[in-house]
């Protein structure tokens, strides 16, 4: 009995300070538990997908979907940001994949037709943030204001980008303002480098100024506007003194007509100074414009429909320049999604575009006015 006792006595002995240093044993935190407790939040996707585009083998007036039959990894996007309502603070966006290596800024990408960029990785934005009151102040690379579309998938609600996409600046190097005049009206104005440039190609810089507003409930508005001096043309083209005036207003209005259903429309219209004519060889002041219009309906909160329909008269051959040349497109674009969660995405797409003039081709050559394409894509959100 006594050795019961005693071997009792020492288990006791031992098994309380090791209870305690079990309990006492610190826990390493997580990556998304320190971001946490520093104010840092995290959030990416991964975009992949199928596409096949009849005709699409030579000139295309898409952005992005340029592989006649391919699978692709199309974006995989990660943000990490620190934005307080007051104080500083800073943004990185990252992009990887194929979409990358077309929205590349100025040194990577050189803006003319024979320099195709083949990295698949670029810092899409990073910037850093003063905010205090209704001004926040934003300095380094950043998203353009103009367009309904952007560069991230899950931003979207189409898999091909529309034209009007492509025919817009994707990101600028400067300094912008946003002034709040309200909870529903803002007023925004800034000064960079020009259309996706990191460093300025010219001495001169490029004045932005935007206005977003939510008059009421289902009615959101964002009118925007670039003026300044260019090296290139939209097309990559030189212009025919060393650089030549580009200015750009854009026009994106929505409305929530039900639950289910909504529309979007936006117009665009660009003047290029000192571009050079296709046909005489002239100093001229070439034009594009272009509007788009969107149908969005719920059917459920799994399943969505969007259809898109756009015209874009390129009436100098300022966005596509040779071998396209002037001339005017339309295109059509159905997309059917299903969400099965919050993280998770399914979309399938048919899309026809057309021209009035034979520029499509298929891979023998054929000329053609018409490409059309179906596409399909899996996007995951973490």
């Amino acid at each position: 009995m006594k050795k019961i006792v005693l071997a009792s006595a020492i288990s006791a002995l031992f098994a309380a300070p090791v209870a305690a240093f079990a309990q006492a044993k610190p826990t390493i935190p997580t990556l998304s538990q320190i971001f946490e407790a520093s104010g840092i939040t995290e959030s990416g996707y991964i975009d992949a997908g199928y596409g096949y585009t009849k005709n699409g083998a030579g000139f295309t007036d898409r952005v992005f979907d340029q592989n006649p039959n391919s699978f692709a990894l199309n974006q995989v996007g990660l943000t990490l940001a620190k934005q307080p309502k007051e104080g500083f603070g800073g943004l990185v966006n990252l992009t990887v994949g194929r979409d990358a290596t077309f929205i590349h800024s100025f040194p990577e990408a050189v803006a003319t037709p024979t320099v195709t960029p083949t990295s698949t990785f670029d810092v899409t934005q990073a910037y850093v943030q003063w905010a205090g009151g209704p001004l926040t102040v934003i300095a380094g690379k950043f998203t353009t204001l103009h367009g309904t579309e952007v560069i991230a998938s899950t931003g979207n609600t189409n898999i091909s980008r529309s034209i009007l996409f492509g025919s817009v600046p994707f990101t600028h190097t400067g300094v912008r303002v946003t002034w709040a005049l309200s909870d529903t009206f803002s007023l925004i104005a800034g000064l960079n480098n020009g259309w996706d440039q990191l460093t300025d190609s010219n001495k001169g810089k490029t004045v932005e100024l935007g206005l977003t507003a939510n008059p009421i409930k289902p009615l959101n508005i964002a009118l925007s506007g670039y003026s300044g001096k260019e090296s290139f043309a939209p097309s990559g083209a030189a212009l025919a003194n060393a650089d030549g005036t580009r200015t750009s207003v854009d026009l994106v209005v929505s409305y929530q007509i039900t639950d289910p259903l909504s529309i979007g429309i936006e117009y665009l219209n660009l003047t290029q100074d000192n571009f050079v004519n296709l046909t005489t060889a002239a100093s001229m002041k070439g034009k594009y414009s272009g509007f788009a219009g969107y149908i969005t309906y719920m059917f459920s909160p799994k399943y969505r429909g969007v259809l898109r329909l756009e015209s874009f008269d390129d009436k100098d051959g300022v966005r596509f320049g040779a071998p396209a040349g002037a001339q005017k497109y339309k295109e059509g674009t159905l997309t059917l999604a299903y969400l099965p969660s919050d993280s998770f995405e399914a979309r399938a797409e048919v899309r026809r575009d057309s021209a009035d003039q034979a520029s499509f081709s298929d891979s023998l050559g054929n000329a053609s006015k018409n490409m059309s394409s179906v596409s399909l894509s899996g996007i995951y959100k973490f």
